[in-house]
């Protein structure tokens, strides 16, 4: 009866995992509530998970790569690719190297949040697409987790399953052998054909932006027999039918940016307004305004110099996920205007109020750009446009090098465990100045903490009720005289299966005890096993869903969700190949 619970309660959250509509940490709480009431989980033991090593490494890995981007480290390196030229493959090739090398020691959405901006830039400098950029690197850093037992989340945790059933878990750079080869095949073939097989979309010059947005964007004037006289600013679509939305006035040759709702108008007064064809004839017409002509006013006008547009995109952690511009009243909070939403290849600018954020959406927002920095670092958003890179004072830069250095030291040297050694490497950076106190807690990613901590007594229980043992029954009877290379990939096939619909965290935590079974009924060493698993677990190049990296660039880069096949299929069965026999050279069973 326990394992029938399991399976079902383990099924239901793969199929709310895909589903998406509630976001993965609730899924893996609402799995957990359920096996504690079953009684399958002992209820002393249902938050155990967030004292789990595992969860407090993740935790001081995520507040590190905060302060390795605050001390200005790699935003150093991403002044250095300006110099790149107008070269397609020297961009891509620099590029995916950073962000291979950089998510080898950080968090690997920090190093691509810091350098994603850096690629559009080259992309709209050079006349080359953003499409042939961003995917490779988002590629590239899901590589590059591969390397280091910090690199990724499933490394953290494959390597604490092996410390149960061996007695030492994992070393720092136990998974570089492999890691490195896989990383380097990667690198090849992103950069030599891989870039090749992406659409060509969006193509900017430095001057344009992702959204085409001042066809819709017009100007009337309140006469005085217009209807709109006296009547606020909130409610001009209250006197027709339509969907239009004020972002400015005019008022005696001074721009009034993103009005209050309340602000009555008053004759003379010229609206800025966005708006379809349609919707603005019905609007003139409903009113009595008079729709000015082709020349923009608003230009001339007193305040409007101070006036600017910016992108930016939805991070995972953003609080924006689920809300409306109208529930946050953005307007309000931050005096800025959302002027349109895209979302994977599609655009959106009517009735934009009311469409609820998803993560990866790429927003255009417009205002003063103290007002649009407030906002954009308020929301957690990641901002697209050209920047000012920030390089920070070079003895920000030796501190971070350096408390970052000791701690991977102590870890090499088996001084500290690693969550001891990366979680004082943490507060020290606090204590220096280099990560701000109030960031130590914001820059951790609750949601996957959450998730690991939910879904670490899950995994338990899936291993002692011997539902993992039936799983592992299957994938033997499978493999016939069960050879062990086509046993471990098998097992891999089904990690990354796993991996490109389910977050990777609960993909290592769900296969870790089916491959240890594996191991114990094969009689051989588990480590390949686990390696595949760990390899496995980060391998998501399939779709946009599997790894944060791949969502952040899909708006951006106008990518559907077929695309991620052209270039990820090929990838994947490359690493599966390659993968298999280099597990068994370094970690032989």
């Amino acid at each position: 009866m326990e394992q029938l619970t399991v399976f079902l309660v383990l099924v239901l959250s793969l199929v709310f995992f895909v589903w998406g509509r509630l976001r993965y940490d609730l899924v893996a709480l609402l799995a957990l509530f359920v096996l504690v009431i079953a009684g399958i989980v002992p209820a002393g033991n249902a938050f155990a998970g967030f004292g789990h090593p595992a969860v407090i490494t993740v935790a001081a890995v995520l507040m590190i790569s905060q302060g390795l981007q605050h001390s200005g480290l790699v935003d150093v390196v991403g002044r250095l690719l300006t110099s790149t030229g107008k070269n397609q493959v020297l961009q891509i090739f620099v590029l995916c190297l950073i962000v291979t090398f950089a998510s080898a020691f950080m968090n690997n959405i920090g190093a691509l949040a810091i350098l994603m901006p850096v690629a559009i830039h080259l992309s709209r400098k050079s006349g080359n697409p953003p499409s042939y950029l961003l995917m490779p690197i988002a590629f590239s850093s899901i590589l590059g987790g591969l390397i280091t037992l910090i690199g990724t989340p499933p490394n953290i945790i494959i390597a604490l399953y092996r410390a149960q059933v061996v007695g030492s878990s994992f070393r720092m750079f136990a998974f570089a052998p492999v890691g490195i080869c896989l990383a380097l095949f990667g690198l090849l073939f992103i950069c030599l054909l891989g870039w090749r097989l992406l659409p060509r979309r969006q193509t900017q010059d430095a001057e344009q932006s992702l959204f085409q947005i001042e066809n819709y964007i017009t100007e009337v004037r309140v006469d005085e027999a217009s209807t709109l006289v006296g009547l606020p600013v909130g409610d001009i679509n209250s006197q027709s039918d339509t969907d239009v939305q004020a972002l400015g006035l005019l008022r005696d040759g001074v721009r009034l940016h993103a009005p209050s709702p309340l602000e009555e108008l008053r004759e003379g007064d010229i609206l800025i307004l966005e708006a379809a064809t349609d919707d603005l004839k019905t609007f003139v017409h409903s009113t009595g305004a008079t729709l000015l002509g082709n020349e923009a006013i608003r230009k001339q006008a007193k305040g409007s110099k101070d006036i600017h547009t910016m992108e930016a995109v939805v991070m995972a952690d953003s609080p924006l996920i689920g809300q409306t511009a109208y529930s946050i009243n953005m307007r309000a909070r931050f005096n800025i205007n959302l002027l349109a939403i895209a979302r994977r290849e599609k655009q959106y600018w009517q009735r934009i109020g009311k469409t609820q954020f998803k993560q990866g959406d790429v927003l255009l927002l417009q205002g003063k750009r103290i007002n649009l920095k407030d906002a954009i670092t308020t929301l957690q958003c990641l901002p697209l446009a050209e920047r000012e890179l920030n390089i920070g004072k070079r003895r920000n830069v030796v501190f971070a090098l350096s408390i970052f250095v000791f701690a991977i030291a102590t870890v090499v040297t088996q001084l500290l465990p690693v969550e001891i050694a990366f979680m004082m490497a943490a507060v020290a950076m606090v204590l220096t100045g280099i990560l701000p106190l109030r960031e130590m807690y914001t820059s951790i990613d609750w949601p996957v903490i959450v998730l690991l901590a939910a879904m670490i007594p899950v995994g338990e229980a899936f291993e002692t009720s011997g539902a993992a043992d039936l799983i592992t029954y299957q994938i033997l009877h499978l493999g016939d005289y069960h050879p062990t290379w086509l046993i471990l990939g098998l097992l891999m096939s089904i990690t990354i299966a796993l991996s490109n619909v389910i977050n990777n965290a609960a993909t290592a935590v769900l296969m870790a005890p089916i491959g240890i079974n594996i191991a114990a009924d094969m009689d051989v060493s588990p480590d390949p096993f686990l390696m595949a698993i760990a390899v496995g677990a980060s391998c998501a190049f399939l779709t946009p869903i599997g790894h944060q990296s791949n969502t952040l660039v899909m708006g951006p880069g106008g990518y559907k969700f077929s695309d991620y096949w052209k270039m990820g299929l090929p990838l994947t069965v490359g690493i599966i190949l390659l993968g298999v026999p280099l597990i068994l050279y370094f970690w032989p069973a």
